[in-house]
């Protein structure tokens, strides 16, 4: 077996070790007056794919932006025994803020002839998932691909979860039940995300969909004694969420499979439920959710250093945060580019990137 180190620059690190083992420990003064070790370069290192479809056709934008990624897609959805379709269903009243149905449509023209099923379509919303479903179609949806076995899942109501621990408004760790479905190793976990301003992150994409979209609440009719809601702790902090969102991104990376952001009307102002629309007519498709997110952001014309959960992803390695070692497929992001307002909170909102003189109040 070959080594690295030559006998010669082995017994020179054996015999520093020694003169370091006999030379006197520095004090703390004199450990603050040396110069430190300069700090490795972190963060994902490989390039990523992004498609950026632009179109006044809802259903096919996202339909094609996902055949422009196909490449990417099919070595891990062969592997695959089911695909889960994650919805964006923060309102099960407002359908602005929700998933479109058309969206839906075009990633199961997608799979159609790709994908044999089952096909679950499942969602913990913040109100009473079922509702949403039926408010926004897809019940309708799920009747027409019965050939590819669809059906919709209330996460709440399914129960299962995994627990993984986050900081609260406290900086204590406080655990959440993150729903066992989205962090299956034998489903295509396909996001179906939005593209909408935020009242805490700035911008909620596909991250955001995902990671507040895990945690559960109790099912409906509860006893009050037992109901819960772990969604409300990641708003400990405006500090604390972004950190939280990297958190639980790190553990359900590992099974996400690819995301869709349907901007074809994306929301202005103060999304995520009550904005108003943007005509944006694009969809955007990537395996990796970060990189996906970062063409997002370009697209609405936000300060991408302003999205402290996304810097986080890329610093933990997670995906792809820098624009230059993204390859885009389709549109140039100059072409389709679009200043969104932000929510009326903004000011607030950016203080997670100043000094942390105290805990910062809730936001969201």
């Amino acid at each position: 077996m070959n080594h690295p180190f030559s006998r010669r620059t082995l017994l020179g690190m054996a015999a520093g070790s020694a003169i370091l083992h006999r030379a006197a420990p520095l004090t703390f003064a004199q450990q603050l007056q040396t110069p430190a070790a300069p700090v490795p370069d972190f963060g994902f290192a490989k390039r990523s794919a992004v498609a950026l479809m632009r179109g006044e056709d809802r259903r096919k934008n996202v339909y094609e932006a996902l055949v422009a990624i196909d490449d990417q897609i099919r070595p891990i959805l062969k592997q695959k025994k089911s695909v889960v379709i994650k919805p964006n269903n923060v309102s099960t009243v407002n359908p602005l803020a929700a998933t479109h149905a058309d969206a839906l449509r075009g990633m199961l023209d997608y799979l159609d002839g790709r994908f044999k099923g089952p096909v679950y379509i499942a969602e913990s919303s913040a109100g009473t998932t079922m509702e949403g479903f039926e408010n926004f179609k897809y019940t309708v949806v799920a009747n027409e691909y019965k050939k590819q076995k669809v059906s919709l899942i209330d996460l709440n109501t399914e129960g299962k979860y995994q627990v993984l621990p986050i900081l609260d408004a406290n900086l204590h760790p406080t655990p959440v039940r993150l729903a066992a479905r989205l962090l299956d190793p034998d489903a295509f976990v396909l996001c179906a995300a939005c593209l909408k301003t935020h009242n805490v992150v700035i911008a909620t994409l596909s991250v955001k969909n995902m990671a507040l979209g895990a945690p559960l609440r109790s099912a409906p009719k509860t006893p009050r004694s037992e109901q819960f809601n772990d969604k409300r702790k990641y708003h400990g902090g405006v500090r604390q969420t972004h950190y939280d969102i990297m958190l639980t991104a790190q553990k359900m990376a590992p099974f996400w499979g690819a995301t869709v952001i349907d901007g074809y009307d994306g929301m202005e102002g103060n999304g995520p439920s009550s904005g108003t629309p943007v005509p944006s007519r694009i969809a955007i498709a990537s395996t990796d959710y970060i990189a996906a997110d970062r063409v997002g952001v370009e697209a609405m014309g936000v300060n991408p250093e302003w999205i402290g959960c996304l810097k986080f992803c890329h610093q933990a390695g997670i995906g792809q945060y820098d624009i230059a070692k993204i390859d885009i497929r389709g549109e140039k992001i100059a072409s389709i580019k679009k200043e969104y307002r932000l929510h009326r909170d903004i000011e607030r909102e950016l203080r997670w990137m100043g000094p942390m003189e105290e805990v910062p109040e809730k936001l969201g």
